[in-house]
Protein backbone atom coordinates (compact mmCIF):
# COMPACT_ATOMS: atom_id res chain seq x y z
CA UNK A 1 0.00 0.00 0.00
CA UNK A 2 2.32 2.75 -1.21
CA UNK A 3 1.65 6.45 -1.05
CA UNK A 4 1.19 6.56 -4.82
CA UNK A 5 -1.95 4.41 -4.64
CA UNK A 6 -4.07 7.31 -3.51
CA UNK A 7 -3.28 10.93 -4.22
CA UNK A 8 -5.99 13.31 -3.10
CA UNK A 9 -5.75 15.99 -5.77
CA UNK A 10 -8.56 18.23 -6.98
CA UNK A 11 -8.94 16.22 -10.19
CA UNK A 12 -9.01 12.94 -8.22
CA UNK A 13 -11.76 14.18 -5.88
CA UNK A 14 -13.92 15.61 -8.64
CA UNK A 15 -13.61 12.40 -10.66
CA UNK A 16 -14.40 10.09 -7.75
CA UNK A 17 -17.31 12.19 -6.51
CA UNK A 18 -18.73 12.36 -10.02
CA UNK A 19 -18.44 8.59 -10.40
CA UNK A 20 -20.56 7.94 -7.33
CA UNK A 21 -22.82 11.01 -7.60
CA UNK A 22 -21.64 12.40 -4.26
CA UNK A 23 -22.48 15.93 -3.15
CA UNK A 24 -20.89 17.32 -0.01
CA UNK A 25 -22.89 18.12 3.13
CA UNK A 26 -21.98 21.64 4.25
CA UNK A 27 -22.91 21.11 7.92
CA UNK A 28 -20.27 18.38 8.18
CA UNK A 29 -17.50 20.89 7.45
CA UNK A 30 -16.08 18.78 4.62
CA UNK A 31 -12.98 20.48 3.21
CA UNK A 32 -10.40 18.12 1.71
CA UNK A 33 -6.69 18.89 1.89
CA UNK A 34 -5.51 18.73 -1.73
CA UNK A 35 -2.00 20.16 -1.33
CA UNK A 36 0.02 16.94 -1.15
CA UNK A 37 3.08 18.69 0.29
CA UNK A 38 0.99 19.93 3.21
CA UNK A 39 -0.54 16.48 3.67
CA UNK A 40 2.99 15.12 3.88
CA UNK A 41 3.94 17.85 6.39
CA UNK A 42 1.00 16.89 8.59
CA UNK A 43 2.18 13.27 8.65
CA UNK A 44 5.83 14.14 9.23
CA UNK A 45 4.95 16.52 12.07
CA UNK A 46 3.02 13.72 13.79
CA UNK A 47 6.28 11.69 13.87
CA UNK A 48 4.48 8.38 13.45
CA UNK A 49 6.12 5.31 14.99
CA UNK A 50 5.50 1.54 14.66
CA UNK A 51 3.96 1.36 18.16
CA UNK A 52 1.50 4.21 17.55
CA UNK A 53 -2.26 3.87 17.43
CA UNK A 54 -3.61 6.79 15.41
CA UNK A 55 -7.07 8.21 15.98
CA UNK A 56 -8.33 10.04 12.89
CA UNK A 57 -11.55 12.05 13.03
CA UNK A 58 -12.92 12.62 9.55
CA UNK A 59 -11.80 9.77 7.28
CA UNK A 60 -12.97 11.57 4.16
CA UNK A 61 -11.82 9.60 1.13
CA UNK A 62 -9.12 7.85 3.14
CA UNK A 63 -6.25 9.87 1.65
CA UNK A 64 -4.55 10.56 4.98
CA UNK A 65 -5.47 7.14 6.39
CA UNK A 66 -3.88 5.20 3.54
CA UNK A 67 -0.57 7.01 4.02
CA UNK A 68 -0.51 6.62 7.80
CA UNK A 69 -1.50 2.96 8.04
CA UNK A 70 1.82 1.43 6.85
CA UNK A 71 3.76 3.49 9.40
CA UNK A 72 1.87 2.59 12.58
CA UNK A 73 0.48 -0.31 14.59
CA UNK A 74 -3.14 0.64 13.92
CA UNK A 75 -5.46 3.43 12.80
CA UNK A 76 -8.95 4.03 14.16
CA UNK A 77 -10.69 6.35 11.73
CA UNK A 78 -14.16 7.86 12.11
CA UNK A 79 -16.44 9.21 9.36
CA UNK A 80 -19.99 10.49 9.78
CA UNK A 81 -20.89 10.56 6.05
CA UNK A 82 -22.02 7.14 4.79
CA UNK A 83 -21.01 7.85 1.18
CA UNK A 84 -17.50 8.98 2.10
CA UNK A 85 -17.20 5.98 4.41
CA UNK A 86 -17.96 3.72 1.46
CA UNK A 87 -15.44 5.49 -0.77
CA UNK A 88 -12.75 5.20 1.88
CA UNK A 89 -13.60 1.53 2.47
CA UNK A 90 -12.73 0.81 -1.16
CA UNK A 91 -9.37 2.57 -0.82
CA UNK A 92 -8.56 0.85 2.48
CA UNK A 93 -9.75 -2.64 1.62
CA UNK A 94 -6.26 -4.12 2.02
CA UNK A 95 -5.37 -2.19 5.20
CA UNK A 96 -5.90 -4.82 7.87
CA UNK A 97 -4.65 -2.56 10.67
CA UNK A 98 -7.37 0.07 10.06
CA UNK A 99 -10.59 0.14 12.08
CA UNK A 100 -13.25 2.17 10.24
CA UNK A 101 -16.20 3.58 12.17
CA UNK A 102 -19.28 5.06 10.51
CA UNK A 103 -20.64 7.48 13.11
CA UNK A 104 -20.26 10.82 14.82
CA UNK A 105 -17.08 10.90 16.91
CA UNK A 106 -18.88 12.86 19.63
CA UNK A 107 -21.82 11.77 21.77
CA UNK A 108 -22.43 15.44 22.51
CA UNK A 109 -20.33 18.60 22.55
CA UNK A 110 -18.70 17.64 25.85
CA UNK A 111 -18.05 13.91 25.35
CA UNK A 112 -16.60 11.47 22.85
CA UNK A 113 -18.80 8.59 21.78
CA UNK A 114 -17.84 5.53 23.81
CA UNK A 115 -17.65 3.35 20.68
CA UNK A 116 -14.79 5.51 19.40
CA UNK A 117 -12.91 5.32 22.70
CA UNK A 118 -13.52 1.58 22.96
CA UNK A 119 -12.15 0.99 19.46
CA UNK A 120 -9.01 3.00 20.23
CA UNK A 121 -8.62 1.29 23.61
CA UNK A 122 -8.89 -2.15 22.00
CA UNK A 123 -6.10 -1.33 19.55
CA UNK A 124 -3.93 0.09 22.34
CA UNK A 125 -4.39 -3.05 24.45
CA UNK A 126 -3.35 -5.44 21.66
CA UNK A 127 0.36 -4.96 22.41
CA UNK A 128 2.27 -3.50 25.39
CA UNK A 129 3.84 -0.11 24.87
CA UNK A 130 1.39 1.25 22.32
CA UNK A 131 0.58 4.96 22.48
CA UNK A 132 -2.25 7.06 21.07
CA UNK A 133 -1.86 9.96 18.66
CA UNK A 134 -4.61 12.11 17.17
CA UNK A 135 -3.76 12.91 13.55
CA UNK A 136 -6.51 14.43 11.43
CA UNK A 137 -7.72 17.04 9.02
CA UNK A 138 -10.41 17.94 11.52
CA UNK A 139 -13.83 19.09 10.30
CA UNK A 140 -14.12 22.73 11.35
CA UNK A 141 -17.47 22.16 13.05
CA UNK A 142 -16.09 19.76 15.67
CA UNK A 143 -12.44 20.79 15.99
CA UNK A 144 -12.79 22.49 19.38
CA UNK A 145 -14.70 19.72 21.19
CA UNK A 146 -12.48 17.00 19.70
CA UNK A 147 -9.26 18.63 20.95
CA UNK A 148 -10.70 19.70 24.29
CA UNK A 149 -12.54 16.48 25.13
CA UNK A 150 -9.78 14.09 24.14
CA UNK A 151 -7.75 15.48 27.05
CA UNK A 152 -10.53 14.34 29.41
CA UNK A 153 -10.85 10.75 28.25
CA UNK A 154 -9.26 7.71 29.84
CA UNK A 155 -6.97 7.27 26.81
CA UNK A 156 -4.82 10.37 26.82
CA UNK A 157 -2.92 10.92 23.55
CA UNK A 158 0.80 11.59 23.58
CA UNK A 159 0.25 14.18 20.86
CA UNK A 160 -2.36 15.78 18.61
CA UNK A 161 -1.40 16.91 15.11
CA UNK A 162 -4.32 18.44 13.25
CA UNK A 163 -5.42 20.91 10.64
CA UNK A 164 -7.88 23.41 12.08
CA UNK A 165 -9.09 26.92 11.38
CA UNK A 166 -6.44 29.61 12.10
CA UNK A 167 -8.81 31.38 14.47
CA UNK A 168 -8.92 28.30 16.67
CA UNK A 169 -5.16 27.81 16.41
CA UNK A 170 -4.64 31.40 17.58
CA UNK A 171 -6.87 30.74 20.60
CA UNK A 172 -4.95 27.59 21.51
CA UNK A 173 -1.52 29.29 21.59
CA UNK A 174 -2.67 32.71 22.87
CA UNK A 175 -0.87 34.41 25.74
CA UNK A 176 -2.47 36.04 28.83
CA UNK A 177 -3.94 39.49 28.28
CA UNK A 178 -4.55 39.05 24.56
CA UNK A 179 -7.95 38.99 22.85
CA UNK A 180 -7.64 35.31 21.88
CA UNK A 181 -6.68 34.09 25.36
CA UNK A 182 -9.45 32.21 27.10
CA UNK A 183 -10.61 28.94 28.59
CA UNK A 184 -9.38 26.83 25.66
CA UNK A 185 -5.92 28.45 25.78
CA UNK A 186 -5.56 27.62 29.47
CA UNK A 187 -7.02 24.13 29.20
CA UNK A 188 -4.71 23.06 26.38
CA UNK A 189 -1.58 24.87 27.57
CA UNK A 190 -2.01 23.48 31.09
CA UNK A 191 -1.24 20.04 29.65
CA UNK A 192 0.47 20.51 26.30
CA UNK A 193 3.28 22.21 24.46
CA UNK A 194 1.35 23.92 21.66
CA UNK A 195 2.78 25.04 18.32
CA UNK A 196 1.39 26.40 15.06
CA UNK A 197 3.48 24.53 12.49
CA UNK A 198 2.22 26.11 9.26
CA UNK A 199 -0.58 28.35 8.05
CA UNK A 200 -2.62 26.86 5.21
CA UNK A 201 -4.22 29.11 2.57
CA UNK A 202 -7.80 28.47 1.43
CA UNK A 203 -6.57 27.11 -1.92
CA UNK A 204 -4.93 24.18 -0.11
CA UNK A 205 -8.43 22.74 0.32
CA UNK A 206 -11.41 21.76 -1.78
CA UNK A 207 -14.06 23.02 -1.54
CA UNK A 208 -12.13 26.19 -0.82
CA UNK A 209 -13.04 27.59 2.63
CA UNK A 210 -13.36 31.31 3.28
CA UNK A 211 -10.75 31.25 6.03
CA UNK A 212 -7.09 30.44 6.58
CA UNK A 213 -6.29 27.18 8.33
CA UNK A 214 -3.28 25.89 10.26
CA UNK A 215 -1.43 22.72 11.12
CA UNK A 216 -1.15 22.60 14.91
CA UNK A 217 0.99 20.19 16.92
CA UNK A 218 0.17 19.60 20.58
CA UNK A 219 2.56 17.48 22.64
CA UNK A 220 0.92 16.26 25.83
CA UNK A 221 3.34 16.52 28.77
CA UNK A 222 2.65 14.21 31.74
CA UNK A 223 4.53 16.50 34.12
CA UNK A 224 2.16 19.34 33.23
CA UNK A 225 -0.94 17.21 33.70
CA UNK A 226 0.40 16.05 37.08
CA UNK A 227 0.15 19.62 38.41
CA UNK A 228 -3.64 19.50 38.08
CA UNK A 229 -5.30 17.85 41.05
CA UNK A 230 -8.64 17.09 39.39
CA UNK A 231 -8.79 17.40 35.60
CA UNK A 232 -12.58 17.43 35.31
CA UNK A 233 -12.92 20.00 38.07
CA UNK A 234 -10.22 22.18 36.49
CA UNK A 235 -11.85 21.92 33.06
CA UNK A 236 -15.21 23.06 34.40
CA UNK A 237 -13.66 25.73 36.63
CA UNK A 238 -11.69 27.32 33.78
CA UNK A 239 -14.76 27.42 31.55
CA UNK A 240 -16.77 29.09 34.30
CA UNK A 241 -14.08 31.77 34.72
CA UNK A 242 -14.74 32.93 31.15
CA UNK A 243 -18.55 32.81 31.11
CA UNK A 244 -18.53 36.59 31.71
CA UNK A 245 -15.23 37.64 30.21
CA UNK A 246 -15.44 41.37 30.96
CA UNK A 247 -16.39 41.01 34.63
CA UNK A 248 -13.81 41.22 37.39
CA UNK A 249 -12.46 37.91 38.64
CA UNK A 250 -14.09 38.30 42.07
CA UNK A 251 -17.57 38.60 40.58
CA UNK A 252 -17.01 35.61 38.31
CA UNK A 253 -15.76 33.40 41.13
CA UNK A 254 -18.66 34.43 43.37
CA UNK A 255 -21.12 33.57 40.61
CA UNK A 256 -19.48 30.23 39.82
CA UNK A 257 -19.23 29.10 43.45
CA UNK A 258 -22.27 30.73 45.04
CA UNK A 259 -23.56 27.36 46.29
CA UNK A 260 -20.21 26.30 47.80
CA UNK A 261 -18.43 29.36 49.18
CA UNK A 262 -19.64 32.66 50.61
CA UNK A 263 -18.19 36.02 49.60
CA UNK A 264 -15.96 36.19 52.65
CA UNK A 265 -14.38 32.85 51.87
CA UNK A 266 -13.84 33.84 48.24
CA UNK A 267 -12.25 37.16 49.25
CA UNK A 268 -9.91 35.23 51.52
CA UNK A 269 -8.86 32.87 48.73
CA UNK A 270 -8.30 35.72 46.27
CA UNK A 271 -6.25 37.66 48.84
CA UNK A 272 -4.09 34.60 49.53
CA UNK A 273 -3.44 34.28 45.78
CA UNK A 274 -2.47 37.94 45.57
CA UNK A 275 -5.14 39.11 43.14
CA UNK A 276 -6.09 42.79 43.03
CA UNK A 277 -9.73 43.86 43.12
CA UNK A 278 -9.73 44.74 39.41
CA UNK A 279 -8.11 41.51 38.17
CA UNK A 280 -9.83 39.74 35.26
CA UNK A 281 -9.57 36.07 34.35
CA UNK A 282 -7.91 36.82 31.00
CA UNK A 283 -4.92 38.28 32.88
CA UNK A 284 -4.14 35.05 34.75
CA UNK A 285 -1.32 32.85 33.55
CA UNK A 286 -1.92 29.12 33.24
CA UNK A 287 0.00 28.56 36.48
CA UNK A 288 -2.02 31.21 38.30
CA UNK A 289 -5.31 29.66 37.13
CA UNK A 290 -4.19 26.21 38.32
CA UNK A 291 -3.23 27.65 41.71
CA UNK A 292 -6.55 29.50 42.02
CA UNK A 293 -8.53 26.40 41.05
CA UNK A 294 -6.69 24.31 43.66
CA UNK A 295 -7.24 26.93 46.36
CA UNK A 296 -10.95 27.19 45.58
CA UNK A 297 -11.35 23.42 45.43
CA UNK A 298 -9.68 22.98 48.81
CA UNK A 299 -11.73 25.77 50.38
CA UNK A 300 -14.97 24.20 49.10
CA UNK A 301 -14.22 20.76 50.55
CA UNK A 302 -16.67 19.72 53.31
Amino acid sequence: MADTTHRQTLSFLKRRFSEVGLNLVKRHGQNFLIDLNLLHLLIETADLQPNDVVLEIGTGTGSLTVQMAPRVAAVVTVEIDRRLHQLASEELIDADNVTMLLQDALRNKNNFDEAVLDAARQRLDEQPGRQLKLVANLPYSIATPVISNLLLTGITPVSMTVTIQKELADRIVARPGTKDYGALSIWVQSQCRAEIVRLLPPEAFWPRPLITSAIVHLQVLPEKRARIGDLRYFHDFVRSMFFHRRKFLRSVVISALKDKLDKGQIDEVLAEQGFAANTRAEQLSVEAMIALCDAVRQAALP
